[in-house]
Formats: C-alpha cells, structure tokens, sequence
C-alpha cells in the first residue's frame, strides 16, 4: 500500500491524538453502522427512553443483547487496533478517544483509553449505580433463562444481534442483585448524553494534541465530530482515514479511503521501526 507522506509525517512527529469509529472494527468482525458492512444493518439502536420507559423493549433488548455479548467478547483486535497500541507504546500516539463500545483497543494492549460512549464490559444499575462485570451478568441471564436457544444472525456494533420476535418473547431479564433497579449496558445510548467530564477530557487531549487522527469514524453523530471542530478551530491538523466520506472532510489537512489494518500496520512499521 503507497502510504501519503503527509500522513506518515504527521504521526511520525508525535503527540498525535486518535479518534478511533466503528469502522476500525468491521475487520474483527463487528459492522459498523454507516459504512460498507452497516448497509445491510436492519436494527435500530436502542434509545435510552425507550429503554427506560418500555419494559417489552427492555426484553427484547436485553435478549439480542444477551447472544450478542458472546460475540463481542469473542471478538479479537486487528491490525489496526494493534497498530495502534504500538503506536502509542513507542510514544508517537498521546492519547487515544474511542467512540466504540467493544473493549477492543484494551485487549490490543492500548492503555489510557477513553471510552467515549462507555463499555460494554460493563453494567450499571440506573437505581443505586452500582457497576458489575458484564461477564457475571451473563451467567445471571443463562441461569434465569434455562433451555433458552435463539438463531443469531449478524451483531451490531452496539452489542445486540437480529433475532426472531418469537425468541424474544420468552426471554426472562434479570434486575439489579443490591436494589431490584433496572440494569443496562455501561454505555451512552442514543438519546442519553456522554458524561460532561469525560467530554472535557477529550476536548483537554485535542487541545494539547499536535495532529487529531481519525480512523473508521463518518463522525456522522456531534458526540465525535465535536472534537473534529474543536481541532480546527485551535489550528491542529485533522488526518482522517475512512471508507467512505465524512461529515468533517472539509477541515481534514490529510484525506485518506483506504481499509485501516494494512493501513495502520505500514504505518506503525515505518515509524516505529524506520530502516537504518
């Protein structure tokens, strides 16, 4: 892969800060959902009103939720996600925002990662607060749903999978184990808000940053694009690499379409190791 000079430049000098998308994923499997593996994609994401409001919704999300974390936690890093946790241990990636909810970076060996939506590692009671392991959550709902088989088809990049309603209506849920409060993800649904200091986080990383890279993002949704904006307006150059366009590529100083693990492996290969 002919890599820009311009690119290569710009990482090699450092303090660079990723924003990483759905799109640095489809390659370990999980679609995204705007680019070329989310065309097919038949699923709403779940809204956090309708989560909290509709206990049939609630099941049903939680069923699809439940086979579906299987596969998320199967899911394994891909030349990108290493890359980048080479990247960063060689000290030319600062810091490293993720608008993904799959753990994915970490298990690279990426440190210092910035959940921007959240994990679905995670669950939360929206009673008391209290935070478990998704993984002990999992054998709660194996328990109180014995006997329970449904046809998964694709997942989603949100964690659920496309099942047949009449799977889903003999699913059982289960409630927060310290309070009987309603439980869900660890992570920002659609209509909920990402945490306001997480936001002055990232926004601290982009202005401290030399260059903001952003990789599988169409940065469709203003949670991600914020930071885009806020970088050109603090003069930081903007490389973005997607499939597709985005709704930032008019303030991108480097534009590349290309797929991100061979991508971001070349790249990693050239700074991190230059020929002597």
């Amino acid at each position: 892969m002919c890599l820009p000079a311009s690119l290569l430049d710009l990482v090699a000098a450092g303090a660079v800060v990723a924003l990483t998308g759905a799109g640095l994923s489809t390659e370990s499997g999980i679609p995204d959902y705007r680019g070329p593996t989310g065309l097919a994609r038949r699923a709403t994401p779940m809204q956090y009103q309708v989560f909290v409001s509709d206990e049939q919704q609630r099941r049903r999300y939680w069923a699809r939720s439940h086979l579906g974390w299987g596969l998320i936690a199967g899911a394994r890093p891909n030349a990108g996600h290493l890359a980048l946790a080479r990247l960063q241990a060689s000290g030319h990636l600062a810091g490293l925002i993720t608008q993904n909810v799959d753990g994915l970076h970490q298990s690279a060996g990426a440190a210092r990662v910035v959940e921007l939506h959240g994990g679905l590692d995670k669950v939360v009671c929206l009673r008391c607060g209290q935070r478990t392991p998704r993984g002990r959550l999992h054998q709660r709902l194996q328990a109180a749903n014995p006997g329970w088989a449904a046809q998964v088809s694709a997942v989603n990049p949100d964690g659920d999978v496309d099942l047949d309603e009449r799977d889903i209506a003999g699913f059982r849920p289960v409630d927060c184990q310290a309070c009987g409060g309603l439980l869900k993800p660890d992570v920002v649904f659609f209509g909920e808000s990402v945490p306001p200091a997480r936001v002055a986080t990232c926004y601290q990383m982009v202005g401290q940053a030399r260059a903001l890279l952003v990789l599988g993002s169409s940065l469709t949704v203003m949670s991600g694009r914020r930071f885009v904006l806020k970088a050109a307006q603090l003069g930081v150059p903007v490389a973005i690499v997607n499939q597709g366009p985005t709704r930032a590529d008019d303030v991108a100083t480097v534009r590349v379409d290309a797929p991100l693990g061979q991508l971001l492996a070349e790249v990693a290969a050239q700074i991190c190791s230059p020929t002597p």
